[in-house]
């Protein structure tokens, strides 16, 4: 009775300590349904942002629109790279508030699938095609490997200052390619170490997600994996054009 009590209000109570792997404190069942929680919230995230980002770069008056280089267009551009920022804020604040965490999440998928969009209208087709694919197959070998490395007791936890600072570096950098455009080369360079940090990245946040994660983190767990692979797509697309 107790137990049953206890199990109400706290699902991973219901659970031996123990797990596959190791320093995993809760059971297998509850951490692999917490992982499956993560990766379908992410799938739709991916869904819907494919979904957007089609639909400006496949309904031309959109694309002519952003194309057209009028004040109207500029601050549109301006607002929709700008919104993720600001949904992320209350997103954050309330991502333990059900349903509102997922409103929001959605909120900010939407956001952020604009500035994909937006992105795309400036590449050729195939070169977002494979783009995507080299994505894809990326994130599929990093994940693969974190899980089987997490399986082995590897920990990765000690890349996050470095890839805190790379993150920052990257900003930095991004802020005065702004001011003092670099070309081809440099655009290039820049595509490839960030793809780099961000492969870092979905390893750092796997391994987090494996380990650390709480259940009730879901939210911010998804975004930190959506964010890694919308990011690494980008750099990827900015090595290919």
């Amino acid at each position: 009775m107790g137990k049953h009590g206890k199990c109400s209000h706290d699902a991973e109570a219901c659970y031996p300590p123990g797990g596959m792997y190791p320093y995993m404190m809760e059971s297998p069942q509850i951490r692999w349904a917490f992982v499956r929680k993560v990766y379908m919230i992410v799938t739709l995230q991916l869904l819907l942002t494919v979904a957007v980002a089609a639909t400006v770069n496949l309904v031309g008056a959109i694309g002519a629109f952003f194309r057209s280089g009028t004040r109207a267009a500029l601050a549109a551009i301006i607002g929709v790279m700008i919104s993720p920022f600001i949904v992320m804020i209350p997103m954050i604040l309330l991502r333990k508030r059900h349903p509102i965490n997922l409103v929001l999440l959605a909120l900010f998928t939407c956001c952020l699938s604009f500035s994909v969009g937006l992105v795309c209208l400036y590449a050729n087709g195939v070169i977002i095609l494979e783009a995507v694919t080299i994505t894809l197959l990326v994130v599929a070998g990093l994940t693969a490997y974190t899980f089987w490395a997490a399986k082995r007791g590897y920990d990765f936890e000690f890349m996050g200052p470095f890839l805190v600072a790379a993150v920052l570096i990257l900003m930095v950098f991004s802020f005065v390619r702004i001011l003092f455009p670099m070309g081809k080369t440099g655009t290039m360079v820049y595509g490839c170490i960030a793809a780099l940090v961000f492969s870092g990245l979905i390893i750092y946040d796997t391994d987090n997600l494996i380990r650390r994660f709480s259940y009730d983190e879901y939210v911010i767990a998804a975004i930190e994996l959506y964010l890694d692979i919308i990011y690494l797509f980008e750099a990827i697309l900015r090595v290919l054009k």
